[in-house]
């Protein structure tokens, strides 16, 4: 009779599986590469991310301006994420594309939300971008994919943590702590988008701005409970439906 110790662990669920930082960074390679390569071949045609470009400023101020040093580095945060877990390194075949399945009723259902809130307020849908003409299209749709990624990367991956390491140290609970680290990321999330963060934003407006944090408040709660993968793949493909409706 076989030693029960001995045996194969049982594998994770799916939910548990696709929150795993290595099953995440498997997902989102394919959008960076993407959204990449697209920018560098497009050239001074690409539209690029905003978040793409502070956090390449940033780099280039500290003395890194290498090209693809962004990209490496993303990856990187993620594998240094999954070893401080100590998780196994091994994907399950099959969960991504159950990811991408998920992103994209995710992605269907936020934008179900646009367009109730829409009608609602009498406004239009909210974006990462401005409206778009057909030649235009792939350029934008490009810079979706960096949207998700990049935009996810620095609100969700990096800012959720810092705020929730800083409600911590105040003495909160934890579960309030990360509603206010949600909250918090997803106001800031919210304000980046307009003009008096950043130059190149957009005027503000309400309706944009309620629509953009609930919309923060989504992505911060995939993030926690779900991944960044699923997080950042709901990002890109809500904004993408929002191009191609």
């Amino acid at each position: 009779m076989p030693d029960a110790s001995s045996a194969e662990p049982t594998p994770p669920g799916y939910f548990a599986e696709s929150a795993r930082p290595l099953v995440s960074l498997a997902f989102v390679v394919p959008m960076l590469i993407i959204y990449e390569v697209g920018v560098f071949a497009l050239g001074p045609q690409a539209i690029r991310n905003g978040v793409d470009v502070w956090l390449r400023e940033l780099l280039i101020v500290i003395g890194f301006g290498q090209y693809f040093l962004l990209p490496l580095l993303t990856c990187c945060c993620l594998l240094a994420w999954h070893h401080l877990k100590e998780q196994p390194w091994r994907i399950s075949p099959g969960v991504l594309p159950l990811m991408l399945l998920e992103s994209a009723v995710l992605g269907l259902i936020l934008l179900g939300l646009a367009h109730w809130q829409a009608s609602l307020l009498k406004a239009e849908i909210a974006a990462d971008g401005a409206a778009i003409l057909p030649s235009e299209t792939i350029r934008q749709l490009i810079a979706y994919f960096g949207a998700g990624i990049y935009e996810e990367l620095l609100f969700r991956l990096m800012l959720i943590p810092i705020l929730w390491q800083a409600a911590i140290f105040l003495g909160m609970p934890k579960p309030a702590a990360t509603a206010i680290a949600i909250l918090g990321s997803s106001l800031i999330f919210s304000a980046a988008h307009y003009d008096f963060f950043t130059s190149a934003g957009e005027a503000f407006q309400w309706y944009s701005f309620l629509f953009r944090c609930s919309a923060g408040l989504i992505f911060g709660l995939l993030f926690t409970f779900r991944g960044f993968g699923v997080a950042a793949g709901t990002h890109a493909l809500y904004d993408v439906f929002v191009a191609l409706a």
